[in-house]
């Protein structure tokens, strides 16, 4: 039986690649988007905390509406588990900071 390098050639191959090197598109090169501002690791941790004081300021607003019955209670408790939620994320962000922190501390100089 025939295989495949049987029927196809070496230069034919390597005439296809050379001929394939030389080809260039009608639209010409690709063109660059704008340019984005890349954010640095200050404005993600800034972000992430007006975010976490937001999700505060938004549950404490739920438990007094819903305390003066302008709120249901499902919607209080939902309120209350993201709270719950943030301030547990906010809590272990700290914490592997602080141990990074002492582990930097420790190191010799």
């Amino acid at each position: 039986m025939n295989d495949f390098t049987s029927i196809v050639s070496t230069g034919a191959v390597r005439g296809a690649y050379k001929s394939a090197q030389t080809l260039t598109s009608e639209r010409g090169p690709i063109e660059q988007g704008p340019e984005t501002k890349e954010a640095d690791f200050g404005s993600y941790v800034q972000k992430a905390a007006s975010d976490a004081v937001n999700t505060v300021r938004d549950a404490e607003g739920a438990m007094q509406s819903g305390l003066q019955g302008e709120m249901d209670t499902q919607a209080v408790v939902e309120a209350t588990l993201a709270l719950e939620s943030t301030v547990k994320v906010a809590v272990s962000v700290r914490d592997k900071m602080v141990e990074a922190y002492q582990q930097v501390m420790q190191m010799p100089i």
